[in-house]
């Protein structure tokens, strides 16, 4: 059976060049980073060159760079830091930010709302957009963080960070951005967007999983995420991977190299996706702009039918998809960020993501949108909504 992947959201294959990059590290080059003989040195020096190439893809100083477990950890660290540091200076305890953010980010947001801090959920337009005089009227004088993605993991909506970290900073308050789904996707130069926190992924850049990164601009000082040891400049501690960090350096090294192969093949084979898919199959959405978005995403609802239902029908063709954002597809709640974009709870249940990426071709496209219709079909069918509106 063929197999079709379309979840590159979600997570990337681990290309070639990256695992070439990491095998030494399991095997002959293993020293722990932190001996002092020549293995534990030839160690720290591969850790050194993964930070100064991550460093260059995001134009980052390189001790601004700090290698985490994952972006979730990166996202947590950031608020639960800046919020103990504030609170301790006497600051403040308000952080805004908005209804389709991570559950990394929404979920941290609850737990300090336990902890005595208040939260403000922006609102975003039906595009998923925010609108930048929300944001301005929401600022307060407790206020002491905004905490606002770049790129949307369901949607691929592109916020205006730069405009919208440059209110904050008007306001002297700090900005963070969560560019997990970003990073390898749309420029990022730290300095024209203006953010002081930037939190970072390898899995998603064709590296390995269990790797993360927090971009913290110098003059910022956050709290120790995880106390111990010496590791990354004395602000996370525990021995490092070794090989998950060479992966991320290789993984960034290709993903500046091959940028802009890289954006337009995504779009190129997402956009003949997407035409295939709204001329063959009536009733079709697209939900989110197509101006400002990820360069390989596509969230289309498909009317009368069931997303899950059909997401595993195209499983048994050996099609990958997803129902929503991968960290949450399990959940049978609508999703939030289609929620908040004001898409109807019964057209979220029929809403599916697909995502293309370096491996996507033309005629993989055809195979699925093939077997899409003939399953749309069936669907709708045998769907109840259908026969209640008369389709």
């Amino acid at each position: 059976m063929r197999n079709v992947y379309l979840d590159y959201s979600a997570t990337t294959p681990v290309k070639e060049e990256v695992l070439q990059a990491m095998i030494p590290y399991f095997t002959e080059n293993f020293g722990n980073p932190s001996s002092l003989y020549s293995g534990g040195l030839n160690s720290k020096a591969a850790i050194d060159k993964a930070r100064n190439q991550l460093a260059d893809l995001i134009n980052a100083r390189p001790d601004e760079i700090f290698f985490t477990g994952s972006g979730t950890e990166a996202d947590n660290w950031v608020l639960q830091g800046v919020a103990d540091a504030m609170r301790k200076k006497g600051k403040g305890n308000h952080i805004i930010t908005t209804k389709i953010e991570h559950h990394a980010i929404l979920h941290t947001c609850e737990y300090l709302q336990t902890q005595g801090f208040e939260v403000t959920c922006l609102d975003v337009e039906s595009d998923g957009r925010i609108d930048p005089a929300k944001l301005e009227k929401a600022i307060t004088d407790k206020t002491i963080l905004v905490s606002i993605m770049l790129v949307n993991n369901e949607v691929g909506t592109i916020q205006d960070i730069r405009e919208l970290a440059g209110i904050a900073r008007r306001h002297k308050i700090l900005f963070h951005t969560d560019a997990v789904q970003a990073l390898g996707n749309v420029p990022i130069d730290v300095n024209v967007l203006g953010v002081d926190f930037l939190s970072m992924s390898a899995h998603k850049i064709y590296g390995p999983k269990g790797m993360g990164a927090l971009f913290i601009r110098k003059g910022n000082r956050l709290s120790n995420f995880i106390h111990g040891g010496a590791q990354e400049m004395g602000k996370r501690a525990g021995t490092e991977n070794l090989p998950g960090i060479v992966g991320f350096g290789k993984a960034a090294e290709i993903a500046k190299r091959d940028f802009d192969k890289h954006v337009k093949h995504s779009q190129e084979v997402r956009d003949y996706l997407l035409k295939r898919i709204t001329e063959e199959i009536p009733d079709v959405e697209i939900n989110g702009t197509m101006k400002y978005r990820h360069p390989g995403n596509l969230n289309v609802t498909f009317d009368f039918i069931e997303g899950e239902s059909l997401l595993i029908l195209l499983d048994m063709k050996g099609i990958s998809i997803s129902t929503g954002s991968a960290c949450s597809s399990k959940s049978l709640k609508p999703s939030h960020v289609l929620d908040a974009m004001g898409v109807p709870w019964e057209k979220i249940h029929g809403t599916v993501r697909m995502t293309v990426g370096d491996f996507t071709t033309k005629d993989d496209v055809d195979y699925v949108v093939n077997e899409l219709k003939n399953i749309v079909i069936r669907l709708r069918e045998i769907s109840p909504i259908n026969h209640e509106k008369g389709w």
